[in-house]
């Protein structure tokens, strides 16, 4: 008697299973090499958008740090915001996000008269800041994106004589009880230019 016939499925020859088994071995490895593509690109896409970072943050403290090379940590230093207002000072610290002055002074306008009188009439002075009703440090830390320009200045100017003659005058520093003891420089101005020689608006600056 022949036992094998009633485990054989009808129609089914024993070569075709090798043959459907094959088929199944290459779809598994086409599916795999295919979300080995998709990995290894996207892996690429993220290492690309990393290095295009880094390389934006070198330049950005590059350009900070080639910047600060022309500080002159000798003279004083005018910092023009785009709000119209300048101070003058020291320059400690220049990078990409603020600046750090200290040693500040701030000029001040005041007028009498009307009309094209009051501009004939018109003082500059340059005051020490500290003494103000809120008693600030003497140290200023500026957002970057409010600055326009700053200047290195010569001690021939009249800012930098004001600075100086009010320095001599108070060895201690400034007493803020004595009202007479803010530097100053007062001067007739005509349309655009100031005390301190710049071409920035002779308009009241303030802190």
């Amino acid at each position: 008697m022949d036992f094998n016939r009633s485990t054989q499925q009808p129609g089914v020859t024993p070569s075709a299973h090798p043959a459907v088994a094959g088929v199944s071995r290459k779809g598994s490895s086409d599916d795999n090499n295919k979300w080995g593509k998709i990995g290894f690109v996207g892996l690429f896409a993220v290492a690309a958008v990393l290095l295009l970072a880094v390389a934006t943050l070198a330049g950005t403290g590059n350009k900070a740090s080639n910047e600060q090379k022309f500080v002159d940590n000798n003279k004083l230093q005018a910092v023009f915001l785009s709000t119209g207002q300048v101070y003058f000072g020291k320059i400690k610290t220049l990078n990409s996000n603020y600046f750090v002055v200290s040693n500040i002074y701030y000029l001040q306008t005041s007028s009498t008269g009307t009309g094209a009188a009051a501009n004939a009439n018109t003082s500059v002075s340059l005051v020490k800041l500290g003494c103000e009703l809120h008693s600030p440090f003497d140290q200023m830390v500026i957002n970057r994106s409010q600055v326009t320009f700053w200047e290195n200045l010569q001690d021939t100017g009249q800012v930098a004589k004001a600075v100086k003659s009010f320095q001599d005058k108070n060895p201690a520093g400034q007493k803020c009880s004595d009202t007479a003891s803010n530097a100053s420089t007062t001067n007739n101005v005509q349309g655009s230019t100031n005390a301190a020689g710049s071409t920035a608006p002779a308009t009241t600056t303030k802190p």
